[in-house]
């Protein structure tokens, strides 16, 4: 077997480091949830500057604290939650390409603001695709295992494109409340007032990428739905779901095809992957729509 000439010794993995692209579209049908990157936004930015498509694998870090060192010259740019990384004690800018060159080691911090950082690499981490997706589902286990202290990843070949931006500005994550949009319904009706969902609720520390759980006042059912259950039905990502505790699930890339709680609302589009950066004990306030909100030019 050859063994590639490129590859990333994982030295530290931090909380939680998974291989991530776009996911397993077109599979719900088979109970396979797309899955794939929790901020969508800030993987496809990392292969833009990086010249090379969505299919290219990056790792998805939560909470910082990756250390990884290269065997052989590797292009990578950082996006997503603000991680300082370092090389050799030197400091790397972010949402920039840098250059880690053979046998030198890149550390990252715990970010100042947001979760999730993606460390991309030019050419992808190219480990076996299951599905046709590189992507770790944590629900259903499919895709490669969390990274290992010890793992050597494989980099793919680098596309013959070159990149042709050298940074990035994008509006930076902040570690106050963060305010996201849903669309009402299509469950509404199953709670008492469902306008009471648009409050400041409170990231609990038992969310993961499956969901976001949200506390506050518990939303009650309405009268009328006394003692009846939903039966299951499909949910999307973005989909909050309100259990019969009254306490709503958010969720994110890894959700379950189906549930049989209400969906009060839905995330836009855009803000499903704001969401995905919330930190347990921040707040998300939430407001209501009744229709489809364009806001990707606001961010």
């Amino acid at each position: 077997m050859t063994v590639p000439d490129r590859t990333l010794e994982v030295l530290a993995t931090g909380p939680l480091a998974l291989i991530q692209d776009l996911g397993r579209p077109g599979l719900a049908t088979a109970g396979v949830s797309r899955s794939g990157a929790a901020d969508r936004r800030s993987f496809q930015l990392g292969a833009r500057l990086l010249a090379q498509g969505y299919a290219a694998a990056a790792i998805e870090v939560t909470f910082g604290g990756l250390a990884v060192r290269a065997h052989g010259d590797l292009l990578m740019v950082l996006t997503g939650a603000p991680a300082v990384g370092t090389v050799d004690n030197v400091e790397v800018a972010p949402i920039a390409p840098f250059l880690l060159r053979d046998g030198h080691t890149l550390r990252l911090g715990v970010p100042s603001a947001g979760l999730r950082t993606y460390l991309s690499v030019r050419g992808g981490i190219d480990v076996p695709p299951v599905l046709g997706s590189r992507a770790t589902d944590t629900l259903s286990g499919l895709g490669p295992d969390p990274l290992r202290v010890g793992d050597v990843l494989p980099v793919g070949p680098p596309p013959k494109s070159f990149p042709v931006v050298d940074v990035a500005p994008v509006k930076p994550l902040a570690p106050g409340p963060l305010a996201i949009a849903a669309i009402l319904g299509p469950r509404a009706d199953w709670l008492a007032d469902p306008h009471l969902l648009a409050a400041t609720w409170t990231v609990s520390s038992r969310s993961d990428r499956v969901g976001i759980r949200l506390e506050g006042p518990p939303l009650q059912r309405h009268q009328s739905r006394a003692g009846q259950e939903l039966p299951s039905e499909g949910v999307v990502r973005g989909s909050i779901q309100v259990p019969s505790g009254g306490q709503p699930v958010l969720f994110l890339a890894d959700h379950p095809v189906t549930g049989g709680y209400p969906v009060a609302a839905v995330l836009t589009d855009a803000d499903i992957d704001l969401a995905a950066q919330a930190v347990p004990g921040q707040q998300l306030r939430i407001s209501l729509t009744e229709r489809i909100l364009d806001r990707a030019g606001e961010r």
